[in-house]
């Protein structure tokens, strides 16, 4: 009883606030349409002999630009990653146990298992130090270039030394 007076009386007020401004006779046209504003945008251009917009590859390449990537990518991976992980794991007829004895049976070199450890793991820790990283940021303490580019050493430096201990267990 209540939630159909609640969804009446709902109906009423959105009507009532949104019926009479809907109309077609308020509206305004527009004055140009993407298109043409796109064009305008180009003609223009070419008539003052205007370069296209700077491409990546006329950027030199910084250590904070590539931070900035490769934090993006990481999260990406890492979500992809655990996506496929967890889509496997209701798809697939075993248990997980029986996965991890058949990569066992392969008899694989500690050298491999090693670097697929540190694989694994090196998304995880950069993405997590420079998390860090950020929130010190968010802070509003680190912004002068050279502790950016410390900060950014320091989280490269971490991130080794933690993907290879973890690797390492």
């Amino acid at each position: 009883m209540a939630a159909g007076w609640l969804r009446c009386a709902g109906q009423r007020c959105l009507w009532a606030r949104l019926g009479p401004s809907l109309s077609v006779r308020h509206m305004v046209p527009m004055a140009t349409t993407a298109k043409e504003e796109m064009f305008q945008f180009w003609e223009k251009n070419t008539k003052l002999n205007r370069p296209m917009s700077p491409h990546v590859s006329v950027y030199k390449w910084s250590l904070p630009m590539m931070m900035s990537i490769t934090h993006r990518g990481t999260g990406v991976a890492m979500s992809l990653g655990i996506s496929c992980f967890s889509l496997a794991a209701l798809v697939l007829p075993e248990q997980f146990p029986y996965y991890l004895e058949l990569v066992k049976s392969l008899s694989l070199g500690p050298v491999l298992i090693y670097s697929a450890k540190f694989a694994l793991a090196f998304p995880l820790s950069y993405h997590t130090w420079n998390g860090i990283r950020h929130l010190v940021w968010d802070m509003g303490k680190g912004f002068k270039m050279l502790q950016v580019y410390q900060s950014g050493v320091l989280v490269l430096a971490l991130t080794l030394l933690s993907s290879a201990g973890l690797a390492a267990m």
